[in-house]
């Protein structure tokens, strides 16, 4: 579909389940965010009337998100049906790595493509710290695993934060050089769960200047703006919503996992598909239109841009209940 801006709606992320063995602390209160409850997280026979209703409006590439998918029990079967769906071109799957060493093989047979892994640290004692929880030694194995079974291209998704891990930006353009990833700097975005962290936002134009030898990609992947280091052997992607807005680049929605469809990720603004779904149920989800026709109605409401600026968060979710 194209939206009211003119521009191809063609990805989804699917965020299927809201918990996370992890606490980061950019993403939620170190206490933990409120459970919504399985009565309320969306079937996976929902979400794949709801991967139909989209594929049949030109949607082709789906990413799998959570919380932690990895979590969820049955995602394997998921993603396999999921995959399976005509018109499905890409299915990736945004994950902190933990468990990505149990499940990489499985994953990749069911049909999974490749694989994002969200690394803000290469130091052990830090990563503890951000996580609250994690050990870095599963997350290295978790990709190692990933590696072997073509679970590729590997991005790794870096935060950085003034006063947390700016002076391992290096350490992470080391990993080009070294491996066939791509090391994607994201600018830290203001959520509700995470406001006592401002004053900790280093823009992508502040990690450039570390950067004196980065030469600039011609091509580009979606958000991201490619560069590499003199022969690297992998790439740098910048992705940077507050210093350099690229919504009129956006080609994608989310559904979270209580079955709300946001059209942008600092929006308060949601379509509710549940009533859509409950009508489809009464014929098996042989009748898909009621879903198909607030999909469409979604994606012809979706917002010009953001309205995020630093240190002003916008969403009243936490980033865990919408989908990385």
């Amino acid at each position: 579909m194209i939206d009211s801006y003119g521009r191809k709606i063609d990805y989804i992320r699917f965020s299927i389940t809201d918990k996370c063995n992890y606490r980061c602390k950019y993403c939620m209160p170190e206490d933990g965010v409120l459970d919504i409850g399985h009565q309320s997280v969306l079937r996976y026979e929902e979400l794949l009337a709801v991967a139909k209703s989209a594929v049949s409006l030109g949607i082709t590439k789906f990413r799998i998100t959570g919380g932690e998918p990895l979590v969820r029990r049955g995602v394997v079967d998921f993603i396999k049906k999921l995959k399976e769906i005509e018109g499905v071109k890409e299915v990736a799957m945004t994950t902190n790595g933990s468990l990505l060493k149990d499940y990489a093989k499985d994953l990749k047979e069911a049909g999974l493509d490749r694989v994002n892994v969200s690394l803000d640290t290469l130091r052990y004692d830090r990563f503890k710290e951000i996580t609250r929880t994690g050990n870095l030694e599963d997350v290295y194995a978790g990709i190692n695993e990933a590696v072997k079974e073509g679970l590729t291209p590997i991005k790794i998704n870096v935060v950085v934060m003034k006063g947390f891990n700016e002076d391992e930006v290096m350490d992470f353009v080391q990993m080009t050089l070294q491996h066939p990833f791509e090391v994607r700097f994201i600018e830290l975005m203001p959520f509700s769960g995470n406001v006592s962290l401002n004053g900790s936002l280093i823009s992508n134009e502040e990690i450039k200047k570390m950067l004196p030898l980065l030469k600039p990609l011609e091509i580009n992947d979606g958000v991201a703006r490619l560069y590499t280091y003199p022969q690297a052997k992998g790439r740098i992607g910048f992705i940077s919503p507050l210093s350099s807005c690229f919504c009129d680049k956006c080609n994608k929605v989310r559904v979270t996992s209580d079955g709300k469809l946001k059209t942008c990720l600092h929006s308060n603004k949601e379509i509710d598909l549940n009533k859509a779904l409950q009508e489809a149920e009464k014929t098996a989800f042989r009748d898909l239109s009621p879903v198909i026709e607030e999909i469409k109605k979604a994606i012809l409401s979706k917002e010009r841009r953001h309205s995020i600026s630093p240190g002003k968060a916008v969403t009243k979710r936490n980033m865990n209940s919408i989908g990385g």
